[in-house]
């Protein structure tokens, strides 16, 4: 009797000590999914009656991404505006629908993606871009309502159809045994950074300066402190913002001739020194057994030996795993996940 008290007590802890993941994490968890998946066709061209990456209109954009998800919608952004919980502006949260009224006709026109802090994205006539709800002189006047079509921590919606998500490699070129699959598909679900229109990857495409400023500060979410000014990179410029964060964080650096190298091919020095910089490589790799872990190509008396070790430590992916490093050649998009990713789930 005695024993079998015991037992149950034993069993009763061990349940007990199961992580629980309530149904508030697992939809918050759906709906960043959503918005990053969303933010893979930023720049997309947009088509009147379009429902695919080589051209969308708005109602088609939004059914491409929920249907990625198993969330079958209606066709149009009037009709969309007629399912799912409706939710208050206040109450907004990632992967919400935004709706938006007498555009180019009378009533419910316009139909975007939430993305949190104000911010949505959706397909308009300059193609997929990424707008204000409330700032925008166009669109916050035009604002006029949102729904939830996802499940939350009371269940399921009852109007579209929601079905579990299943992890998908959706990239054509990208194969399970490349040593930075798993990098690539986790950077990707998060925004970091992102496929082709055409569903490829890349993973051996280089990748310049300006890009990995952006696709850092993606991770970082960095404020720009104060203005900088370099003479490639004008105030209008996409990476603009993103560069002069890096720059006043003291991650990403332009070149004594006033000039950031905003086009220029990121090299695999570079690399282990920004990605050391933003995410303090050098001192986890101190905590961790160093065996065979130096490159036959960087002696420890070189500049940036240390960052570029501590790569080798803290590699997540095998990609580092090589006998040399070879400093000055142009870094990868795959290369560039493996990076990141590594400094990002090494402890």
């Amino acid at each position: 009797m005695k024993r079998r008290m015991i037992q149950t007590i034993l069993i009763v802890t061990l349940i007990a000590a199961l992580p629980f993941v309530s149904a508030k994490e697992a939809f918050a968890a759906t709906n960043d999914k959503i918005g990053a998946f969303a933010q893979q066709f930023l720049g997309a061209p947009y088509l009147f009656g379009g429902t695919t990456p080589a051209g969308f209109d708005c109602s088609g954009y939004i059914q491409h991404v929920y249907n990625n998800f198993g969330i079958n919608l209606p066709r149009t952004s009037e009709d969309q505006f007629k399912v799912g919980q409706a939710i208050a502006q206040k109450d907004l949260q990632a992967g919400d629908l935004v709706f938006f009224e007498n555009t180019y006709k009378v009533g419910i026109s316009h139909a975007g993606v939430y993305l949190g802090d104000n911010m949505f994205i959706s397909a308009e006539s300059k193609g997929v871009t990424i707008s204000n709800l409330v700032t925008n002189p166009y669109w916050g006047p035009k604002y006029a309502g949102a729904k939830r079509v996802t499940a939350g921590a009371n269940g399921p919606v009852s109007s579209p159809t929601v079905k579990p998500i299943v992890p998908v490699n959706k990239f054509t070129d990208l194969k399970e045994a490349h040593p930075a699959y798993k990098a690539i598909l986790d950077l990707t679900s998060k925004g970091v950074i992102n496929g082709y229109l055409d569903a490829t990857f890349k993973p051996e495409e280089s990748i310049t300066r300006g890009q990995v400023a952006a696709m850092l500060n993606r991770v970082l979410k960095l404020p720009v402190k104060e203005a900088v000014h370099f003479t490639d990179v004008g105030k209008d410029n996409k990476f603009a913002a993103d560069i002069t964060a890096m720059s006043n964080a003291g991650i990403l650096q332009g070149y004594e001739t006033g000039a950031f190298g905003i086009n220029e091919q990121l090299t695999r020095v570079q690399l282990a020194v920004i990605v050391d910089r933003a995410f303090n490589m050098k001192a986890k790799a101190s905590q961790k057994v160093q065996i065979a872990s130096l490159y036959q190509d960087v002696p420890t008396s070189y500049w940036a030996s240390e960052s570029i070790h501590a790569l080798k430590v803290l590699d997540q992916t095998t990609v580092f795993q090589t006998p040399a490093y070879e400093i000055t050649k142009e870094v990868s998009r795959a290369e560039f996940s493996a990076a990141v990713f590594s400094a990002i789930n090494s402890r």
